[in-house]
């Protein structure tokens, strides 16, 4: 048995907000009582009063959440919100954590909430969600020390916490606690079924480049050129240009496409940030020396498409189970928000009609995004968790 319930609130009193979605949730799930809480919320609000509401609603149930650029519902996406899922379920077990000090060691942090969720379990875990801070520190490193403990094929989803586009701050929760600089997760065992969706539609134009100077999330030289040059012989823009700002806003259109040798169907996905007076790109997650690159469009047709597929490949792996999702999880990126504008709803809409209008269904538009390529979690060996940029990962359980 699993139940699931979905609640929103635009009350813009922080403590109502958060009680009014948590209520709201409980009522749809028919639920007695929640045995997990998931929240996603606006930085409009007090995030410490927003959780006591959500806390007293629940009668303290278990909580993991954080903020978001956007909540996401079956109903769309909605700005200035909170959405909160609500599961009560006789064959799943959640156990929570928390790691703080992104900002002192990602990689370390990473490895602290997967310990303390490893150290509850009961029996062993099957998944693990996680919502890791990126504004101070990487996620990629944050998704390598979960793995460090986890081990390396483990099941893993999640999304980075957003700020309503702001890149200042984000908070993350569990249970009574509001951090900043953290990353929270659950990890889940028990009996059920799941399937995971991940892709993004962008498609690589132009020849590919290999990444001759590059540390962490530093691009520096591209052929043996400043990294910025793929943009100006692309587009004719000098460097000044580019330098002053729109470099982020065309990455939401011309991100640039990461090579993965061992993954043949698509490129990692990552967005040039930032320029320096020499040309060198900061991006919002590592780029290894030695990489293939690609400059990246992105349309919105492909992007549905791309979601379409993700949900189908959700489907596939119920079908295979002769089961149905009890519920669904979606973390996709800003990006993908920003390149729909006022049409954002379309790509939900196209989700829900390939997974059912009636799936209960909470996400929100993140800054970073995490699954195994591919979606992979049936045969373990393939199962390569990674960190993304404008993709759309979709998690999905079910009995």
């Amino acid at each position: 048995m699993i139940l699931v319930g979905v609640g929103v609130s635009k009350n813009r009193d922080s403590y109502q907000a958060g009680y009014e979605a948590t209520k709201r949730a409980l009522e749809k799930s028919g639920a007695s009582a929640a045995d997990l809480v998931i929240a996603f919320s606006s930085v409009i609000y007090d995030q410490k009063e927003l959780v006591k509401g959500i806390r007293e609603a629940s009668n303290n149930a278990p909580l993991v959440g954080c903020t978001s650029a956007g909540c996401i519902t079956s109903e769309g996406p909605s700005q200035e919100s909170v959405g909160v899922m609500v599961i009560q379920s006789d064959q799943i077990k959640f156990y929570t954590g928390l790691g703080k000090g992104v900002k002192e060691g990602a990689r370390e942090a990473g490895r602290k909430v997967a310990e303390e969720v490893k150290a509850k379990a009961i029996e062993g875990l099957r998944v693990f969600i996680m919502f890791p801070d990126v504004l101070t520190g990487n996620g990629a490193d944050t998704v390598r020390g979960v793995l460090d403990v986890l081990g390396p094929h483990f099941p893993l989803v999640g999304g980075a916490p957003g700020d309503d586009f702001l890149f200042k701050q984000t908070y993350e929760f569990r249970d009574d606690e509001v951090e900043s600089g953290a990353v929270g997760g659950v990890g889940m065992s028990g009996n059920f079924t799941m399937g995971i969706g991940v892709r993004h539609g962008w498609v690589p134009i132009g020849l590919p480049m290999k990444a001759t100077k590059s540390k962490g999330a530093v691009l520096y030289e591209l052929d043996g050129k400043p990294a910025i040059r793929i943009y100006e012989d692309y587009f004719g823009e000098n460097a000044q240009e580019l330098r002053k700002e729109p470099l982020a806003r065309m990455a939401i259109t011309y991100p640039l496409g990461l090579k993965i040798p061992e993954y043949e169907e698509e490129y990692l996905i990552r967005d040039p940030i930032t320029v320096d007076a020499e040309g060198a790109i900061t991006c919002a997650a590592e780029i290894p020396e030695g990489a293939e690159i690609r400059l990246m469009i992105g349309s919105k047709e492909k992007a549905v498409e791309a979601a379409k597929d993700a949900a189908r490949r959700v489907v596939r792996e119920f079908q295979i189970e002769e089961k149905k999702p009890s519920c669904m999880l979606i973390f996709n990126c800003i990006a993908r928000e920003k390149l729909f504008a006022q049409k954002a709803g379309d790509e939900i809409n196209a989700i829900m009609e390939i997974v059912g209008p009636d799936v209960p269904l909470l996400g929100f538009y993140t800054y970073g995004e995490q699954a195994p390529l591919g979606g992979e979690v049936r045969n373990r060996e393939k199962c390569d968790p990674r960190f993304y940029n404008e993709t759309v990962v979709i998690f999905a359980i079910g009995e």
